[in-house]
């Protein structure tokens, strides 16, 4: 059988090397980062406030090989992912991963999330988002369990993998993988999005509506009165592609924890109570009782989503953390409430070490600190470290592969010159000659890398740059020089 993994692994082995010469830095940007966009006339989408911002951004870095790779991956979403039009009478936006034909409800929000700074500068842009905010909240109401979802709101999915799934598959729905950051990511980018433009035109009664559906999926899967609706089971070589107990997954007992079949990853978890999701799921459902004012939400359920968020806050502080070796407390990565943890961390956004990137920790608390001591090194079980660079991959690409999104998400959450630096240097030097991000690359060979077109990662890589030319700009302007 055919599947996402299969694909990107087959990717992985017909990757061939690419010949690196020596020269100046200049040489060097031309033989690694090749310009890589689509002509003018190729592009799915076209926004003059990001064209105007590329140029500005790029005027500041002062190594040829970054400036490439920005110029290519922070449009790259526009230039090869969007479709838009009308669907209802509505805008709709819709976005696919990159070499996978199907929106995801987190990858979407994710690729666009970088553009929300010129937004409300370019009235095509606003329209873009106004169509992908519409289109999330009717894949909400499609099926709020689903992590993929089709263009036709009719069809049947077009995976192969997904097609012979044993669970409820609903017309539209392309993948249905339970994942709690699934919900939350619209979330996030509806209050990116208000905030940015001010502008309440999507948040209309279907949208209102996919937010209830958003509230009562979460209260479902604390599973307080028993598993609720959700199985899933897959006819599959890959035991994280399945779940066990009849579909329902690994036992948990009822904490307060909201229960989540898969990872970000569209991995099974091991223990159901995903540690960094949960977080995510509380910084998200503060977010939409703060919406409910300016975008007509019920104040009951703006009150249900401040309880929710309450509870599930302090069930993490119950339940979410654990030990270290030196016996203080870090955060877990999953927990099942019978006192059973586990200690990783994954590359996929939330994860732990993403945590004060979502808003829902102090990149200076100490518990994250030592939770990040914890998870860029040997005791994560996918940190791997080899002769071309260090990071955090997962059980999904699998062993020695490295997520750039990992290394760029380090970089993130730092306020530390010499280890942005390095991870600046991992990342322009591991693009196997493409000039852009992947989804994984081997940690001693980055010409074996897996997904030549992976948009997410693009999008972050262009997040990171954006971020650094505000706040640190001198490690652009020098830090190859």
């Amino acid at each position: 059988m055919v599947t996402r993994r299969t694909l990107a692994l087959s990717m992985l082995a017909l990757a061939s090397p690419i010949r690196r010469v020596a020269g100046s830095a200049a040489a060097a940007a031309a033989v690694f980062a090749p310009p890589g966009r689509p002509p003018p006339g190729a592009r799915k989408f076209t926004s003059a406030a990001i064209e105007s911002a590329i140029a500005d951004v790029r005027r500041h870095i002062a190594d040829p090989k970054l400036a490439v790779l920005f110029e290519n991956c922070f449009p790259n979403t526009l230039d090869t992912t969007v479709e838009t039009g009308q669907l209802d009478g509505k805008p709709d936006s819709f976005i696919i991963t990159g070499d996978i034909d199907a929106l995801w409800l987190r990858d979407s929000a994710a690729q666009v999330w970088p553009y929300l700074p010129y937004v409300a500068q370019d009235e095509r842009l606003r329209t873009l988002f106004r169509g992908l905010i519409h289109r999330q909240a009717r894949s909400i109401l499609i099926d709020p369990y689903a992590n993929a979802f089709m263009k036709d709101p009719a069809a049947r999915t077009s995976l192969s993998w997904a097609q012979s799934d044993l669970t409820e598959m609903k017309p539209g729905v392309a993948e249905r993988k339970w994942e709690v950051d699934s919900l939350c990511y619209p979330i996030r980018l509806a209050r990116g999005y208000l905030a940015a433009t001010g502008d309440r035109e999507p948040f209309d009664a279907e949208w209102r509506e996919a937010m209830r559906f958003v509230v009562r999926t979460f209260r479902e899967q604390q599973r307080i009165g028993g598993p609720g609706p959700y199985h899933f089971q897959r006819n599959t070589e890959v035991p994280t592609d399945t779940l066990a107990a009849g579909g329902f997954g690994n036992p948990s007992r009822a904490t307060g924890l909201i229960h989540s079949a898969f990872r970000p990853s569209d991995d099974a978890c091991t223990y159901p109570f995903l540690v960094p999701a949960n977080h995510f799921a509380v910084v998200s459902l503060r977010q939409l009782a703060k919406l409910a004012p300016e975008t007509g939400l019920a104040p009951e359920l703006a009150a249900e989503a401040t309880r929710l968020a309450a509870e599930v806050a302090t069930a993490l502080e119950a339940h979410g953390l654990m030990r270290d070796s030196q016996g203080n407390s870090v955060w877990a990565y999953e927990v099942d409430g019978f006192g059973n943890s586990l200690f990783m961390d994954d590359a996929n956004v939330p994860s732990l070490l993403s945590l004060p990137y979502l808003g829902a920790v102090s990149a200076r608390d100490p518990r994250y600190v030592r939770t990040r001591r914890d998870v860029w090194s040997q005791r994560n079980p996918f940190f791997f470290k080899g002769s071309a660079a260090e990071g955090i991959g997962g059980p999904h690409a699998g062993p020695r592969l490295i997520w750039p999104i990992s290394i760029i998400m380090r970089a993130l959450t730092s306020d530390d010159d010499a280890e942005i630096s390095r991870c600046l240097r991992t990342l322009a030097a591991t693009d196997a000659g493409t000039g852009f991000m992947h989804e994984a690359f081997d940690q001693d060979d980055p010409s074996r890398f897996t997904r030549s077109w992976f948009a997410w990662a693009n999008s972050l890589f262009g997040e990171l740059i954006l971020d650094l030319a505000r706040r640190k700009p001198a490690l652009l302007s020098g830090v190859f020089s």
